[in-house]
């Protein structure tokens, strides 16, 4: 087979593993506009917090870490005193540089008029009489107190949230771009185009927390972090370059594969650097499906060129050397000789590669799909619908605190709405508006329940709860009719509630519907098939019930949020057909006890046969807890202490064991 055509089939192996053009353009633009619309509300004294690494730039590897940065975003990085004249230092602490005695890529933070938050003031140290931020300092503190239970990984807190691990790191920013780079604004003279260098220079920069190992003030140094505009030269990549990247990044997790941390000289930052540079360097003149080889081994080469050489130069500050006192003598030798090892074996490597030759066989072995490069073939329209709503499902959680912060989000929605926006974006801000507005409908609920207004008032208050929550189920999913059913219990308004479960439960048994990331594609595309979206997810798409533990949904759910919020656990999710059986069980006790004891049948039913189609692996814990509080409630106790002991035993997703042992002491007395 020639080269070309070869490579043209790897193009299309790696569209099945990494993503088509259409699927990546879908996760950047949902995380995009989630992430637009959560900074743009964050207070001047509040921590912006901004997704990075892989995962934003449009990779979703099985075993991504979730990257994120986080920086005060009432403090300002400043490179020299005359850019303070552009801050109002009633709402901005300054921060000067000071890279006198630091390391290319490195500096000092000083605190010129020694003013900052506390938690700031509190990780400084004295340098030849002037404050300064110690890196060291300020990474300890922030891990301790803010994400207790996570542990220091170089700059940033680790630790595992469910089966997913994230890394953040703890930063500051500046709004200028770093003077030790200006040089790489002169070099972009074919790649990237003038108006993405522009973008990126305008974007400034940030400093994470952590020093050069060999630096005078190791501990106190920071690094200046370009995290924000790789990302954005990622996003010009063409597919051929992104697929590359993403094949360079398979290449050195099964590279390092076996090694412990200290043996992992390199990295996928490294990887990142040399397609960097390989796509600056002109190094293919079209890079296209049927080059995406050539580009491959070009990088390969690149990389070997800098092992063998024991320098990596950094893509913005190229004196930056990042194999700095990390590669030399023996290990360095060692390395090259692997790395040269796998480049001999050229076309082989890829055939022998766990995570990349299945998909390259099957495109080898299916005329079809060995020469196409069009995504319908290549992906479904139920497939690709469903990854649609996962990712739409994933980034649904804003951080609504109180009803002014809902209002402030629905103002900025309101904005955001007439700005050119893809459709993909619209169809996010559509169900995050529909979240919004849930949120706001039993906070303002609680705040006049629990407030002296009067019958009016409440009155007046709950009309509106409804409003919005039956306006809520005009945006969203399918199952968010069940936040409607939640309130109307809640309210006692017990036949109302059966009304909408009723209703709920014939739009849930619609067949192709896609449920929690499960669709049969047949009878999804005989259902909706050439819908829009938007239609598509209001009458096909079902997800968990997202519960904020800071709201008080039901009372029989109360203790389990109260334990989950103790272990830092912000929400519980709930499986709609659990949560639809438990208000169908709460709301027929009242009203018929043969109709309640049916639905807790088929809760009881749903929970112990379900193979994780209806009530996924991590909600079997809060499945379980739900089906022994309604059994409990009927004075099965037997029954309900297997319950409660089953949930014990799942994976402590949602952190309600406190919670549960509570429950099973009250069965004993």
């Amino acid at each position: 087979m020639a080269l070309q055509t070869f490579s043209e089939s790897v193009y299309v192996g790696l569209c099945l593993k990494i993503g088509t053009p259409q699927q990546v353009a879908i996760r950047r633009d949902v995380v995009d506009i989630t992430e637009l619309l959560r900074q743009t509300v964050t207070k001047s004294d509040q921590c912006v917090l901004m997704v990075s690494g892989s995962r934003r730039e449009g990779f979703r590897f099985i075993d991504s870490d979730m990257d994120y940065m986080n920086w005060p975003n009432n403090h300002r990085v400043l490179w020299d005193f005359s850019q303070a004249a552009l801050y109002n230092t009633n709402i901005y602490k300054l921060i000067l540089c000071d890279s006198s005695e630091c390391p290319p890529g490195f500096t000092l933070l000083w605190l010129p008029l020694e003013e900052a938050h506390r938690l700031v003031l509190s990780s400084c140290v004295r340098i030849n009489e002037a404050l300064y931020i110690s890196s060291a300092k300020y990474r300890d503190n922030l891990c301790t107190l803010l994400l207790p239970g996570s542990t220091v990984h170089g700059p940033c807190s680790s630790g595992r949230e469910g089966v997913l691990e994230y890394d953040n790191a703890h930063c500051f920013y500046s709004d200028f771009w770093p003077p030790s780079a200006s040089s790489w604004k002169d070099r972009c003279h074919s790649w990237p185009s003038p108006h993405v260098v522009d973008d990126i220079i305008r974007s400034g920069c940030h400093f994470v927390a952590i020093g050069h190992k060999l630096g005078k003030h190791a501990d106190n140094e920071w690094r200046i972090s370009f995290s924000l505009a790789e990302q954005k030269l990622v996003y010009a990549m063409n597919h051929t370059q992104f697929l590359t990247y993403g094949l360079l990044k398979l290449f050195v997790k099964e590279f390092n594969n076996g090694l412990c941390e200290e043996e992992k000289l390199l990295c996928s930052y490294h990887m990142k650097t040399a397609i960097f540079w390989a796509i600056q360097q002109n190094t293919i003149a079209h890079w296209c499906p049927q080059n995406l080889l050539a580009g491959f081994w070009v990088c390969l080469k690149l990389l070997l060129k800098w092992v063998y050489e024991g320098v990596c130069p950094n893509f913005f500050i190229p004196e930056n050397n990042m194999f700095f006192n990390k590669l030399y003598g023996v290990a360095q030798t060692d390395l090259f000789t692997r790395l040269y090892g796998s480049y001999e074996k050229g076309i082989a490597f890829l055939l022998q590669s766990p995570s990349i030759s299945p998909y390259i066989m099957d495109v080898l072995c299916n005329p079809r799909l060995s020469v196409c490069t069009d995504e319908c073939t290549l992906i479904s329209e139920a497939k690709l619908d469903r990854k649609l709503f996962d990712e739409i499902r994933e980034n649904g959680v804003l951080a609504l605190d109180n009803l002014q912060i809902c209002m402030k989000h629905l103002h900025r929605v309101k904005q955001l709405i007439r700005s050119p926006l893809t459709q993909c974006q619209i169809l996010t801000l559509q169900k995050l508006t529909a979240v919004i507005l849930q949120t706001s409908a039993f906070m303002l609920h609680d705040m006049y329940t629990n407030a002296s207004g009067g019958n009016k008032q409440m009155y007046i208050a709950d009309k509106r709860s409804c409003y919005m929550l039956k306006l809520a189920a005009k945006f969203g999913f399918v199952s968010d009719l069940l936040c409607i059913a939640m309130y109307y219990y809640k309210t006692f308004r017990h036949r109302e509630a059966l009304s909408v479960i009723e209703m709920t439960k014939v739009k849930l048994a619609q067949p192709g519907l896609i449920y929690s990331g499960h669709v049969d594609p047949e009878r999804y595309t005989e259902a909706v098939g050439g819908w829009s979206w938007s239609y598509k997810m209001r009458h096909a798409v079902a997800y968990e019930i997202t519960l904020l533990n800071h709201i008080w949904y039901i009372n029989e759910l109360m203790p389990e949020q109260k334990s989950s919020t103790l272990k830092h656990q912000p929400v519980l999710y709930i499986p709609p057909f659990i949560l639809l059986h438990m208000l169908e069980f709460l709301c027929s006790k009242h009203v018929n006890y043969t109709k309640a004891q049916t639905a807790l049948d088929d809760l009881q039913v749903l929970v112990h046969l379900d193979q994780g189609v209806f009530v996924p692996v991590l909600n079997r814990d809060i499945s379980w807890e739900i089906l022994g509080i309604c059994q409990q409630m009927t004075g099965n106790h037997q029954a309900a202490l297997f319950s409660y002991t089953q949930s014990l035993r799942q994976y402590p997703w949602h952190k309600i064991h406190t919670a549960t042992r509570h429950r099973i002491q009250d069965l004993h007395k």
